[in-house]
């Protein structure tokens, strides 16, 4: 017997973020054969006759996993990393300049490794470091500023001249920047989002790849409006034998590189990886398409993830599915009959908003 937790490790989430998460470790619990235990309390403790499974809100560090007796990609739903930087956007691009300040831990090899796969750009950990790369940026247009732990499009700033940029880096707490970082690359029209990922739970391994979809928040901000997904049964390989388009294919293999890349990193691991593909151009017109950040954590298509290993585990037979995620802002959101609903109500913070997943059988399904 086990027990499935949640974990929060920042108190500052929302209120449909945490309901999103609950519903999430609930249907592992389900998986697993295990109790849901609701939020973790210090007085569990593994033991011999029972297993305790995270749900964490965010990557662990180390320090913490050890903490709580995470050992291994066996005990979490999301990932493990040596140092807290690892996490944030801030490993996919190189420092501005071998003077440049880094935290503990900087690996220059993965920079190198991660080059071809990423898109242009540089990664800082201090106002005038960040200021120095933005300068080498802004010779070919606007510059993107992206806080190093800013998630669903929050946290980030376009800036046309270096006022704009000293301007966003005013928003960054210089503790926070010298923590997290901030990462600064060519601002790009936007033409697709690909999401690449795989999830083991027990015994259960399924690798998938898609499109992300933009929506429009109760701000009238753009926000993150969910995944569409193909998901299959088994590993990478098994997915890039899957027909697929060529655009997919190669977010695909960029995604893979930069997998790979992470065992840089002595002591990751992880049970969720996703990974971020963007396709998009500049102002000069150049079509660049690189991974943008990696989540080793709960992430937006976490519902379909769980969603398609309970699928394989009800049908050995089956091969693949069709995953989709939506979140529908406004009070007027329509919900679909056959969907599984992971939150629906007015948030303190977001508003009136839907979340909810649908899983059907893919075309090539067994």
């Amino acid at each position: 017997m086990g027990i499935v937790v949640t974990y929060a490790v920042d108190e500052g989430l929302t209120q449909h973020e945490v309901a999103a998460r609950v519903a999430v470790a609930r249907s592992l619990a389900a998986l697993k054969g295990f109790e849901f235990g609701g939020g973790y309390d210090s007085s569990l403790r593994r033991s011999e006759r029972s297993s305790l499974y995270f749900v964490p809100s965010e990557t662990l560090s180390r320090d913490e996993a050890a903490r709580l007796g995470i050992q291994g990609a066996d005990d979490l739903f999301g990932g493990v990393v040596p140092y807290p930087f690892v996490a944030t956007k801030t490993i996919t691009h190189p420092l501005a300049s071998r003077e440049a300040q880094r935290p503990e831990g900087w690996s220059e090899g993965f920079a190198q490794r991660v080059h071809a796969v990423v898109l242009p750009g540089f990664s800082a950990f201090t106002r005038a470091d960040a200021l120095k790369a933005a300068q080498r940026l802004l010779e070919d247009g606007p510059v993107r500023l992206k806080h190093g732990r800013g998630i669903g499009g929050k946290g980030q700033w376009v800036a046309k001249d270096a006022i704009e940029v000293a301007a966003a880096l005013e928003a960054i707490e210089p503790v926070e920047l010298a923590r997290c970082g901030v990462v600064l690359e060519p601002s790009l029209a936007e033409e697709a989002t690909y999401s690449v990922g795989q999830v083991r739970v027990d015994g259960l391994c399924a690798s998938y790849c898609g499109t992300q979809k933009a929506t429009t928040d109760n701000q009238g901000q753009t926000a993150y409006g969910g995944s569409d997904l193909v998901i299959v049964r088994g590993d990478y390989e098994a997915l890039e034998e899957f027909p697929l388009p060529e655009d997919v294919r190669t977010a695909i293999r960029q995604a893979r590189v930069f997998d790979a890349a992470a065992a840089e990193f002595p002591g990751l691991f992880a049970s969720r990886r996703n990974y971020d593909v963007l396709s998009g151009r500049d102002a000069r017109g150049r079509r660049h398409c690189g991974v943008l950040e990696q989540s080793w954590r709960i992430g937006g298509a976490s519902g379909p993830e769980v969603a398609a290993l309970e699928a394989f585990r009800a049908d050995p037979g089956l091969r693949a599915v069709r995953a989709c995620s939506t979140e529908a802002y406004g009070a007027d959101a329509r919900v679909p009959s056959g969907v599984r609903v992971h939150f629906r109500g007015v948030d303190p913070q977001a508003g009136p908003l839907v979340k909810y997943t649908i899983v059907e059988p893919h075309g090539i399904a067994h």
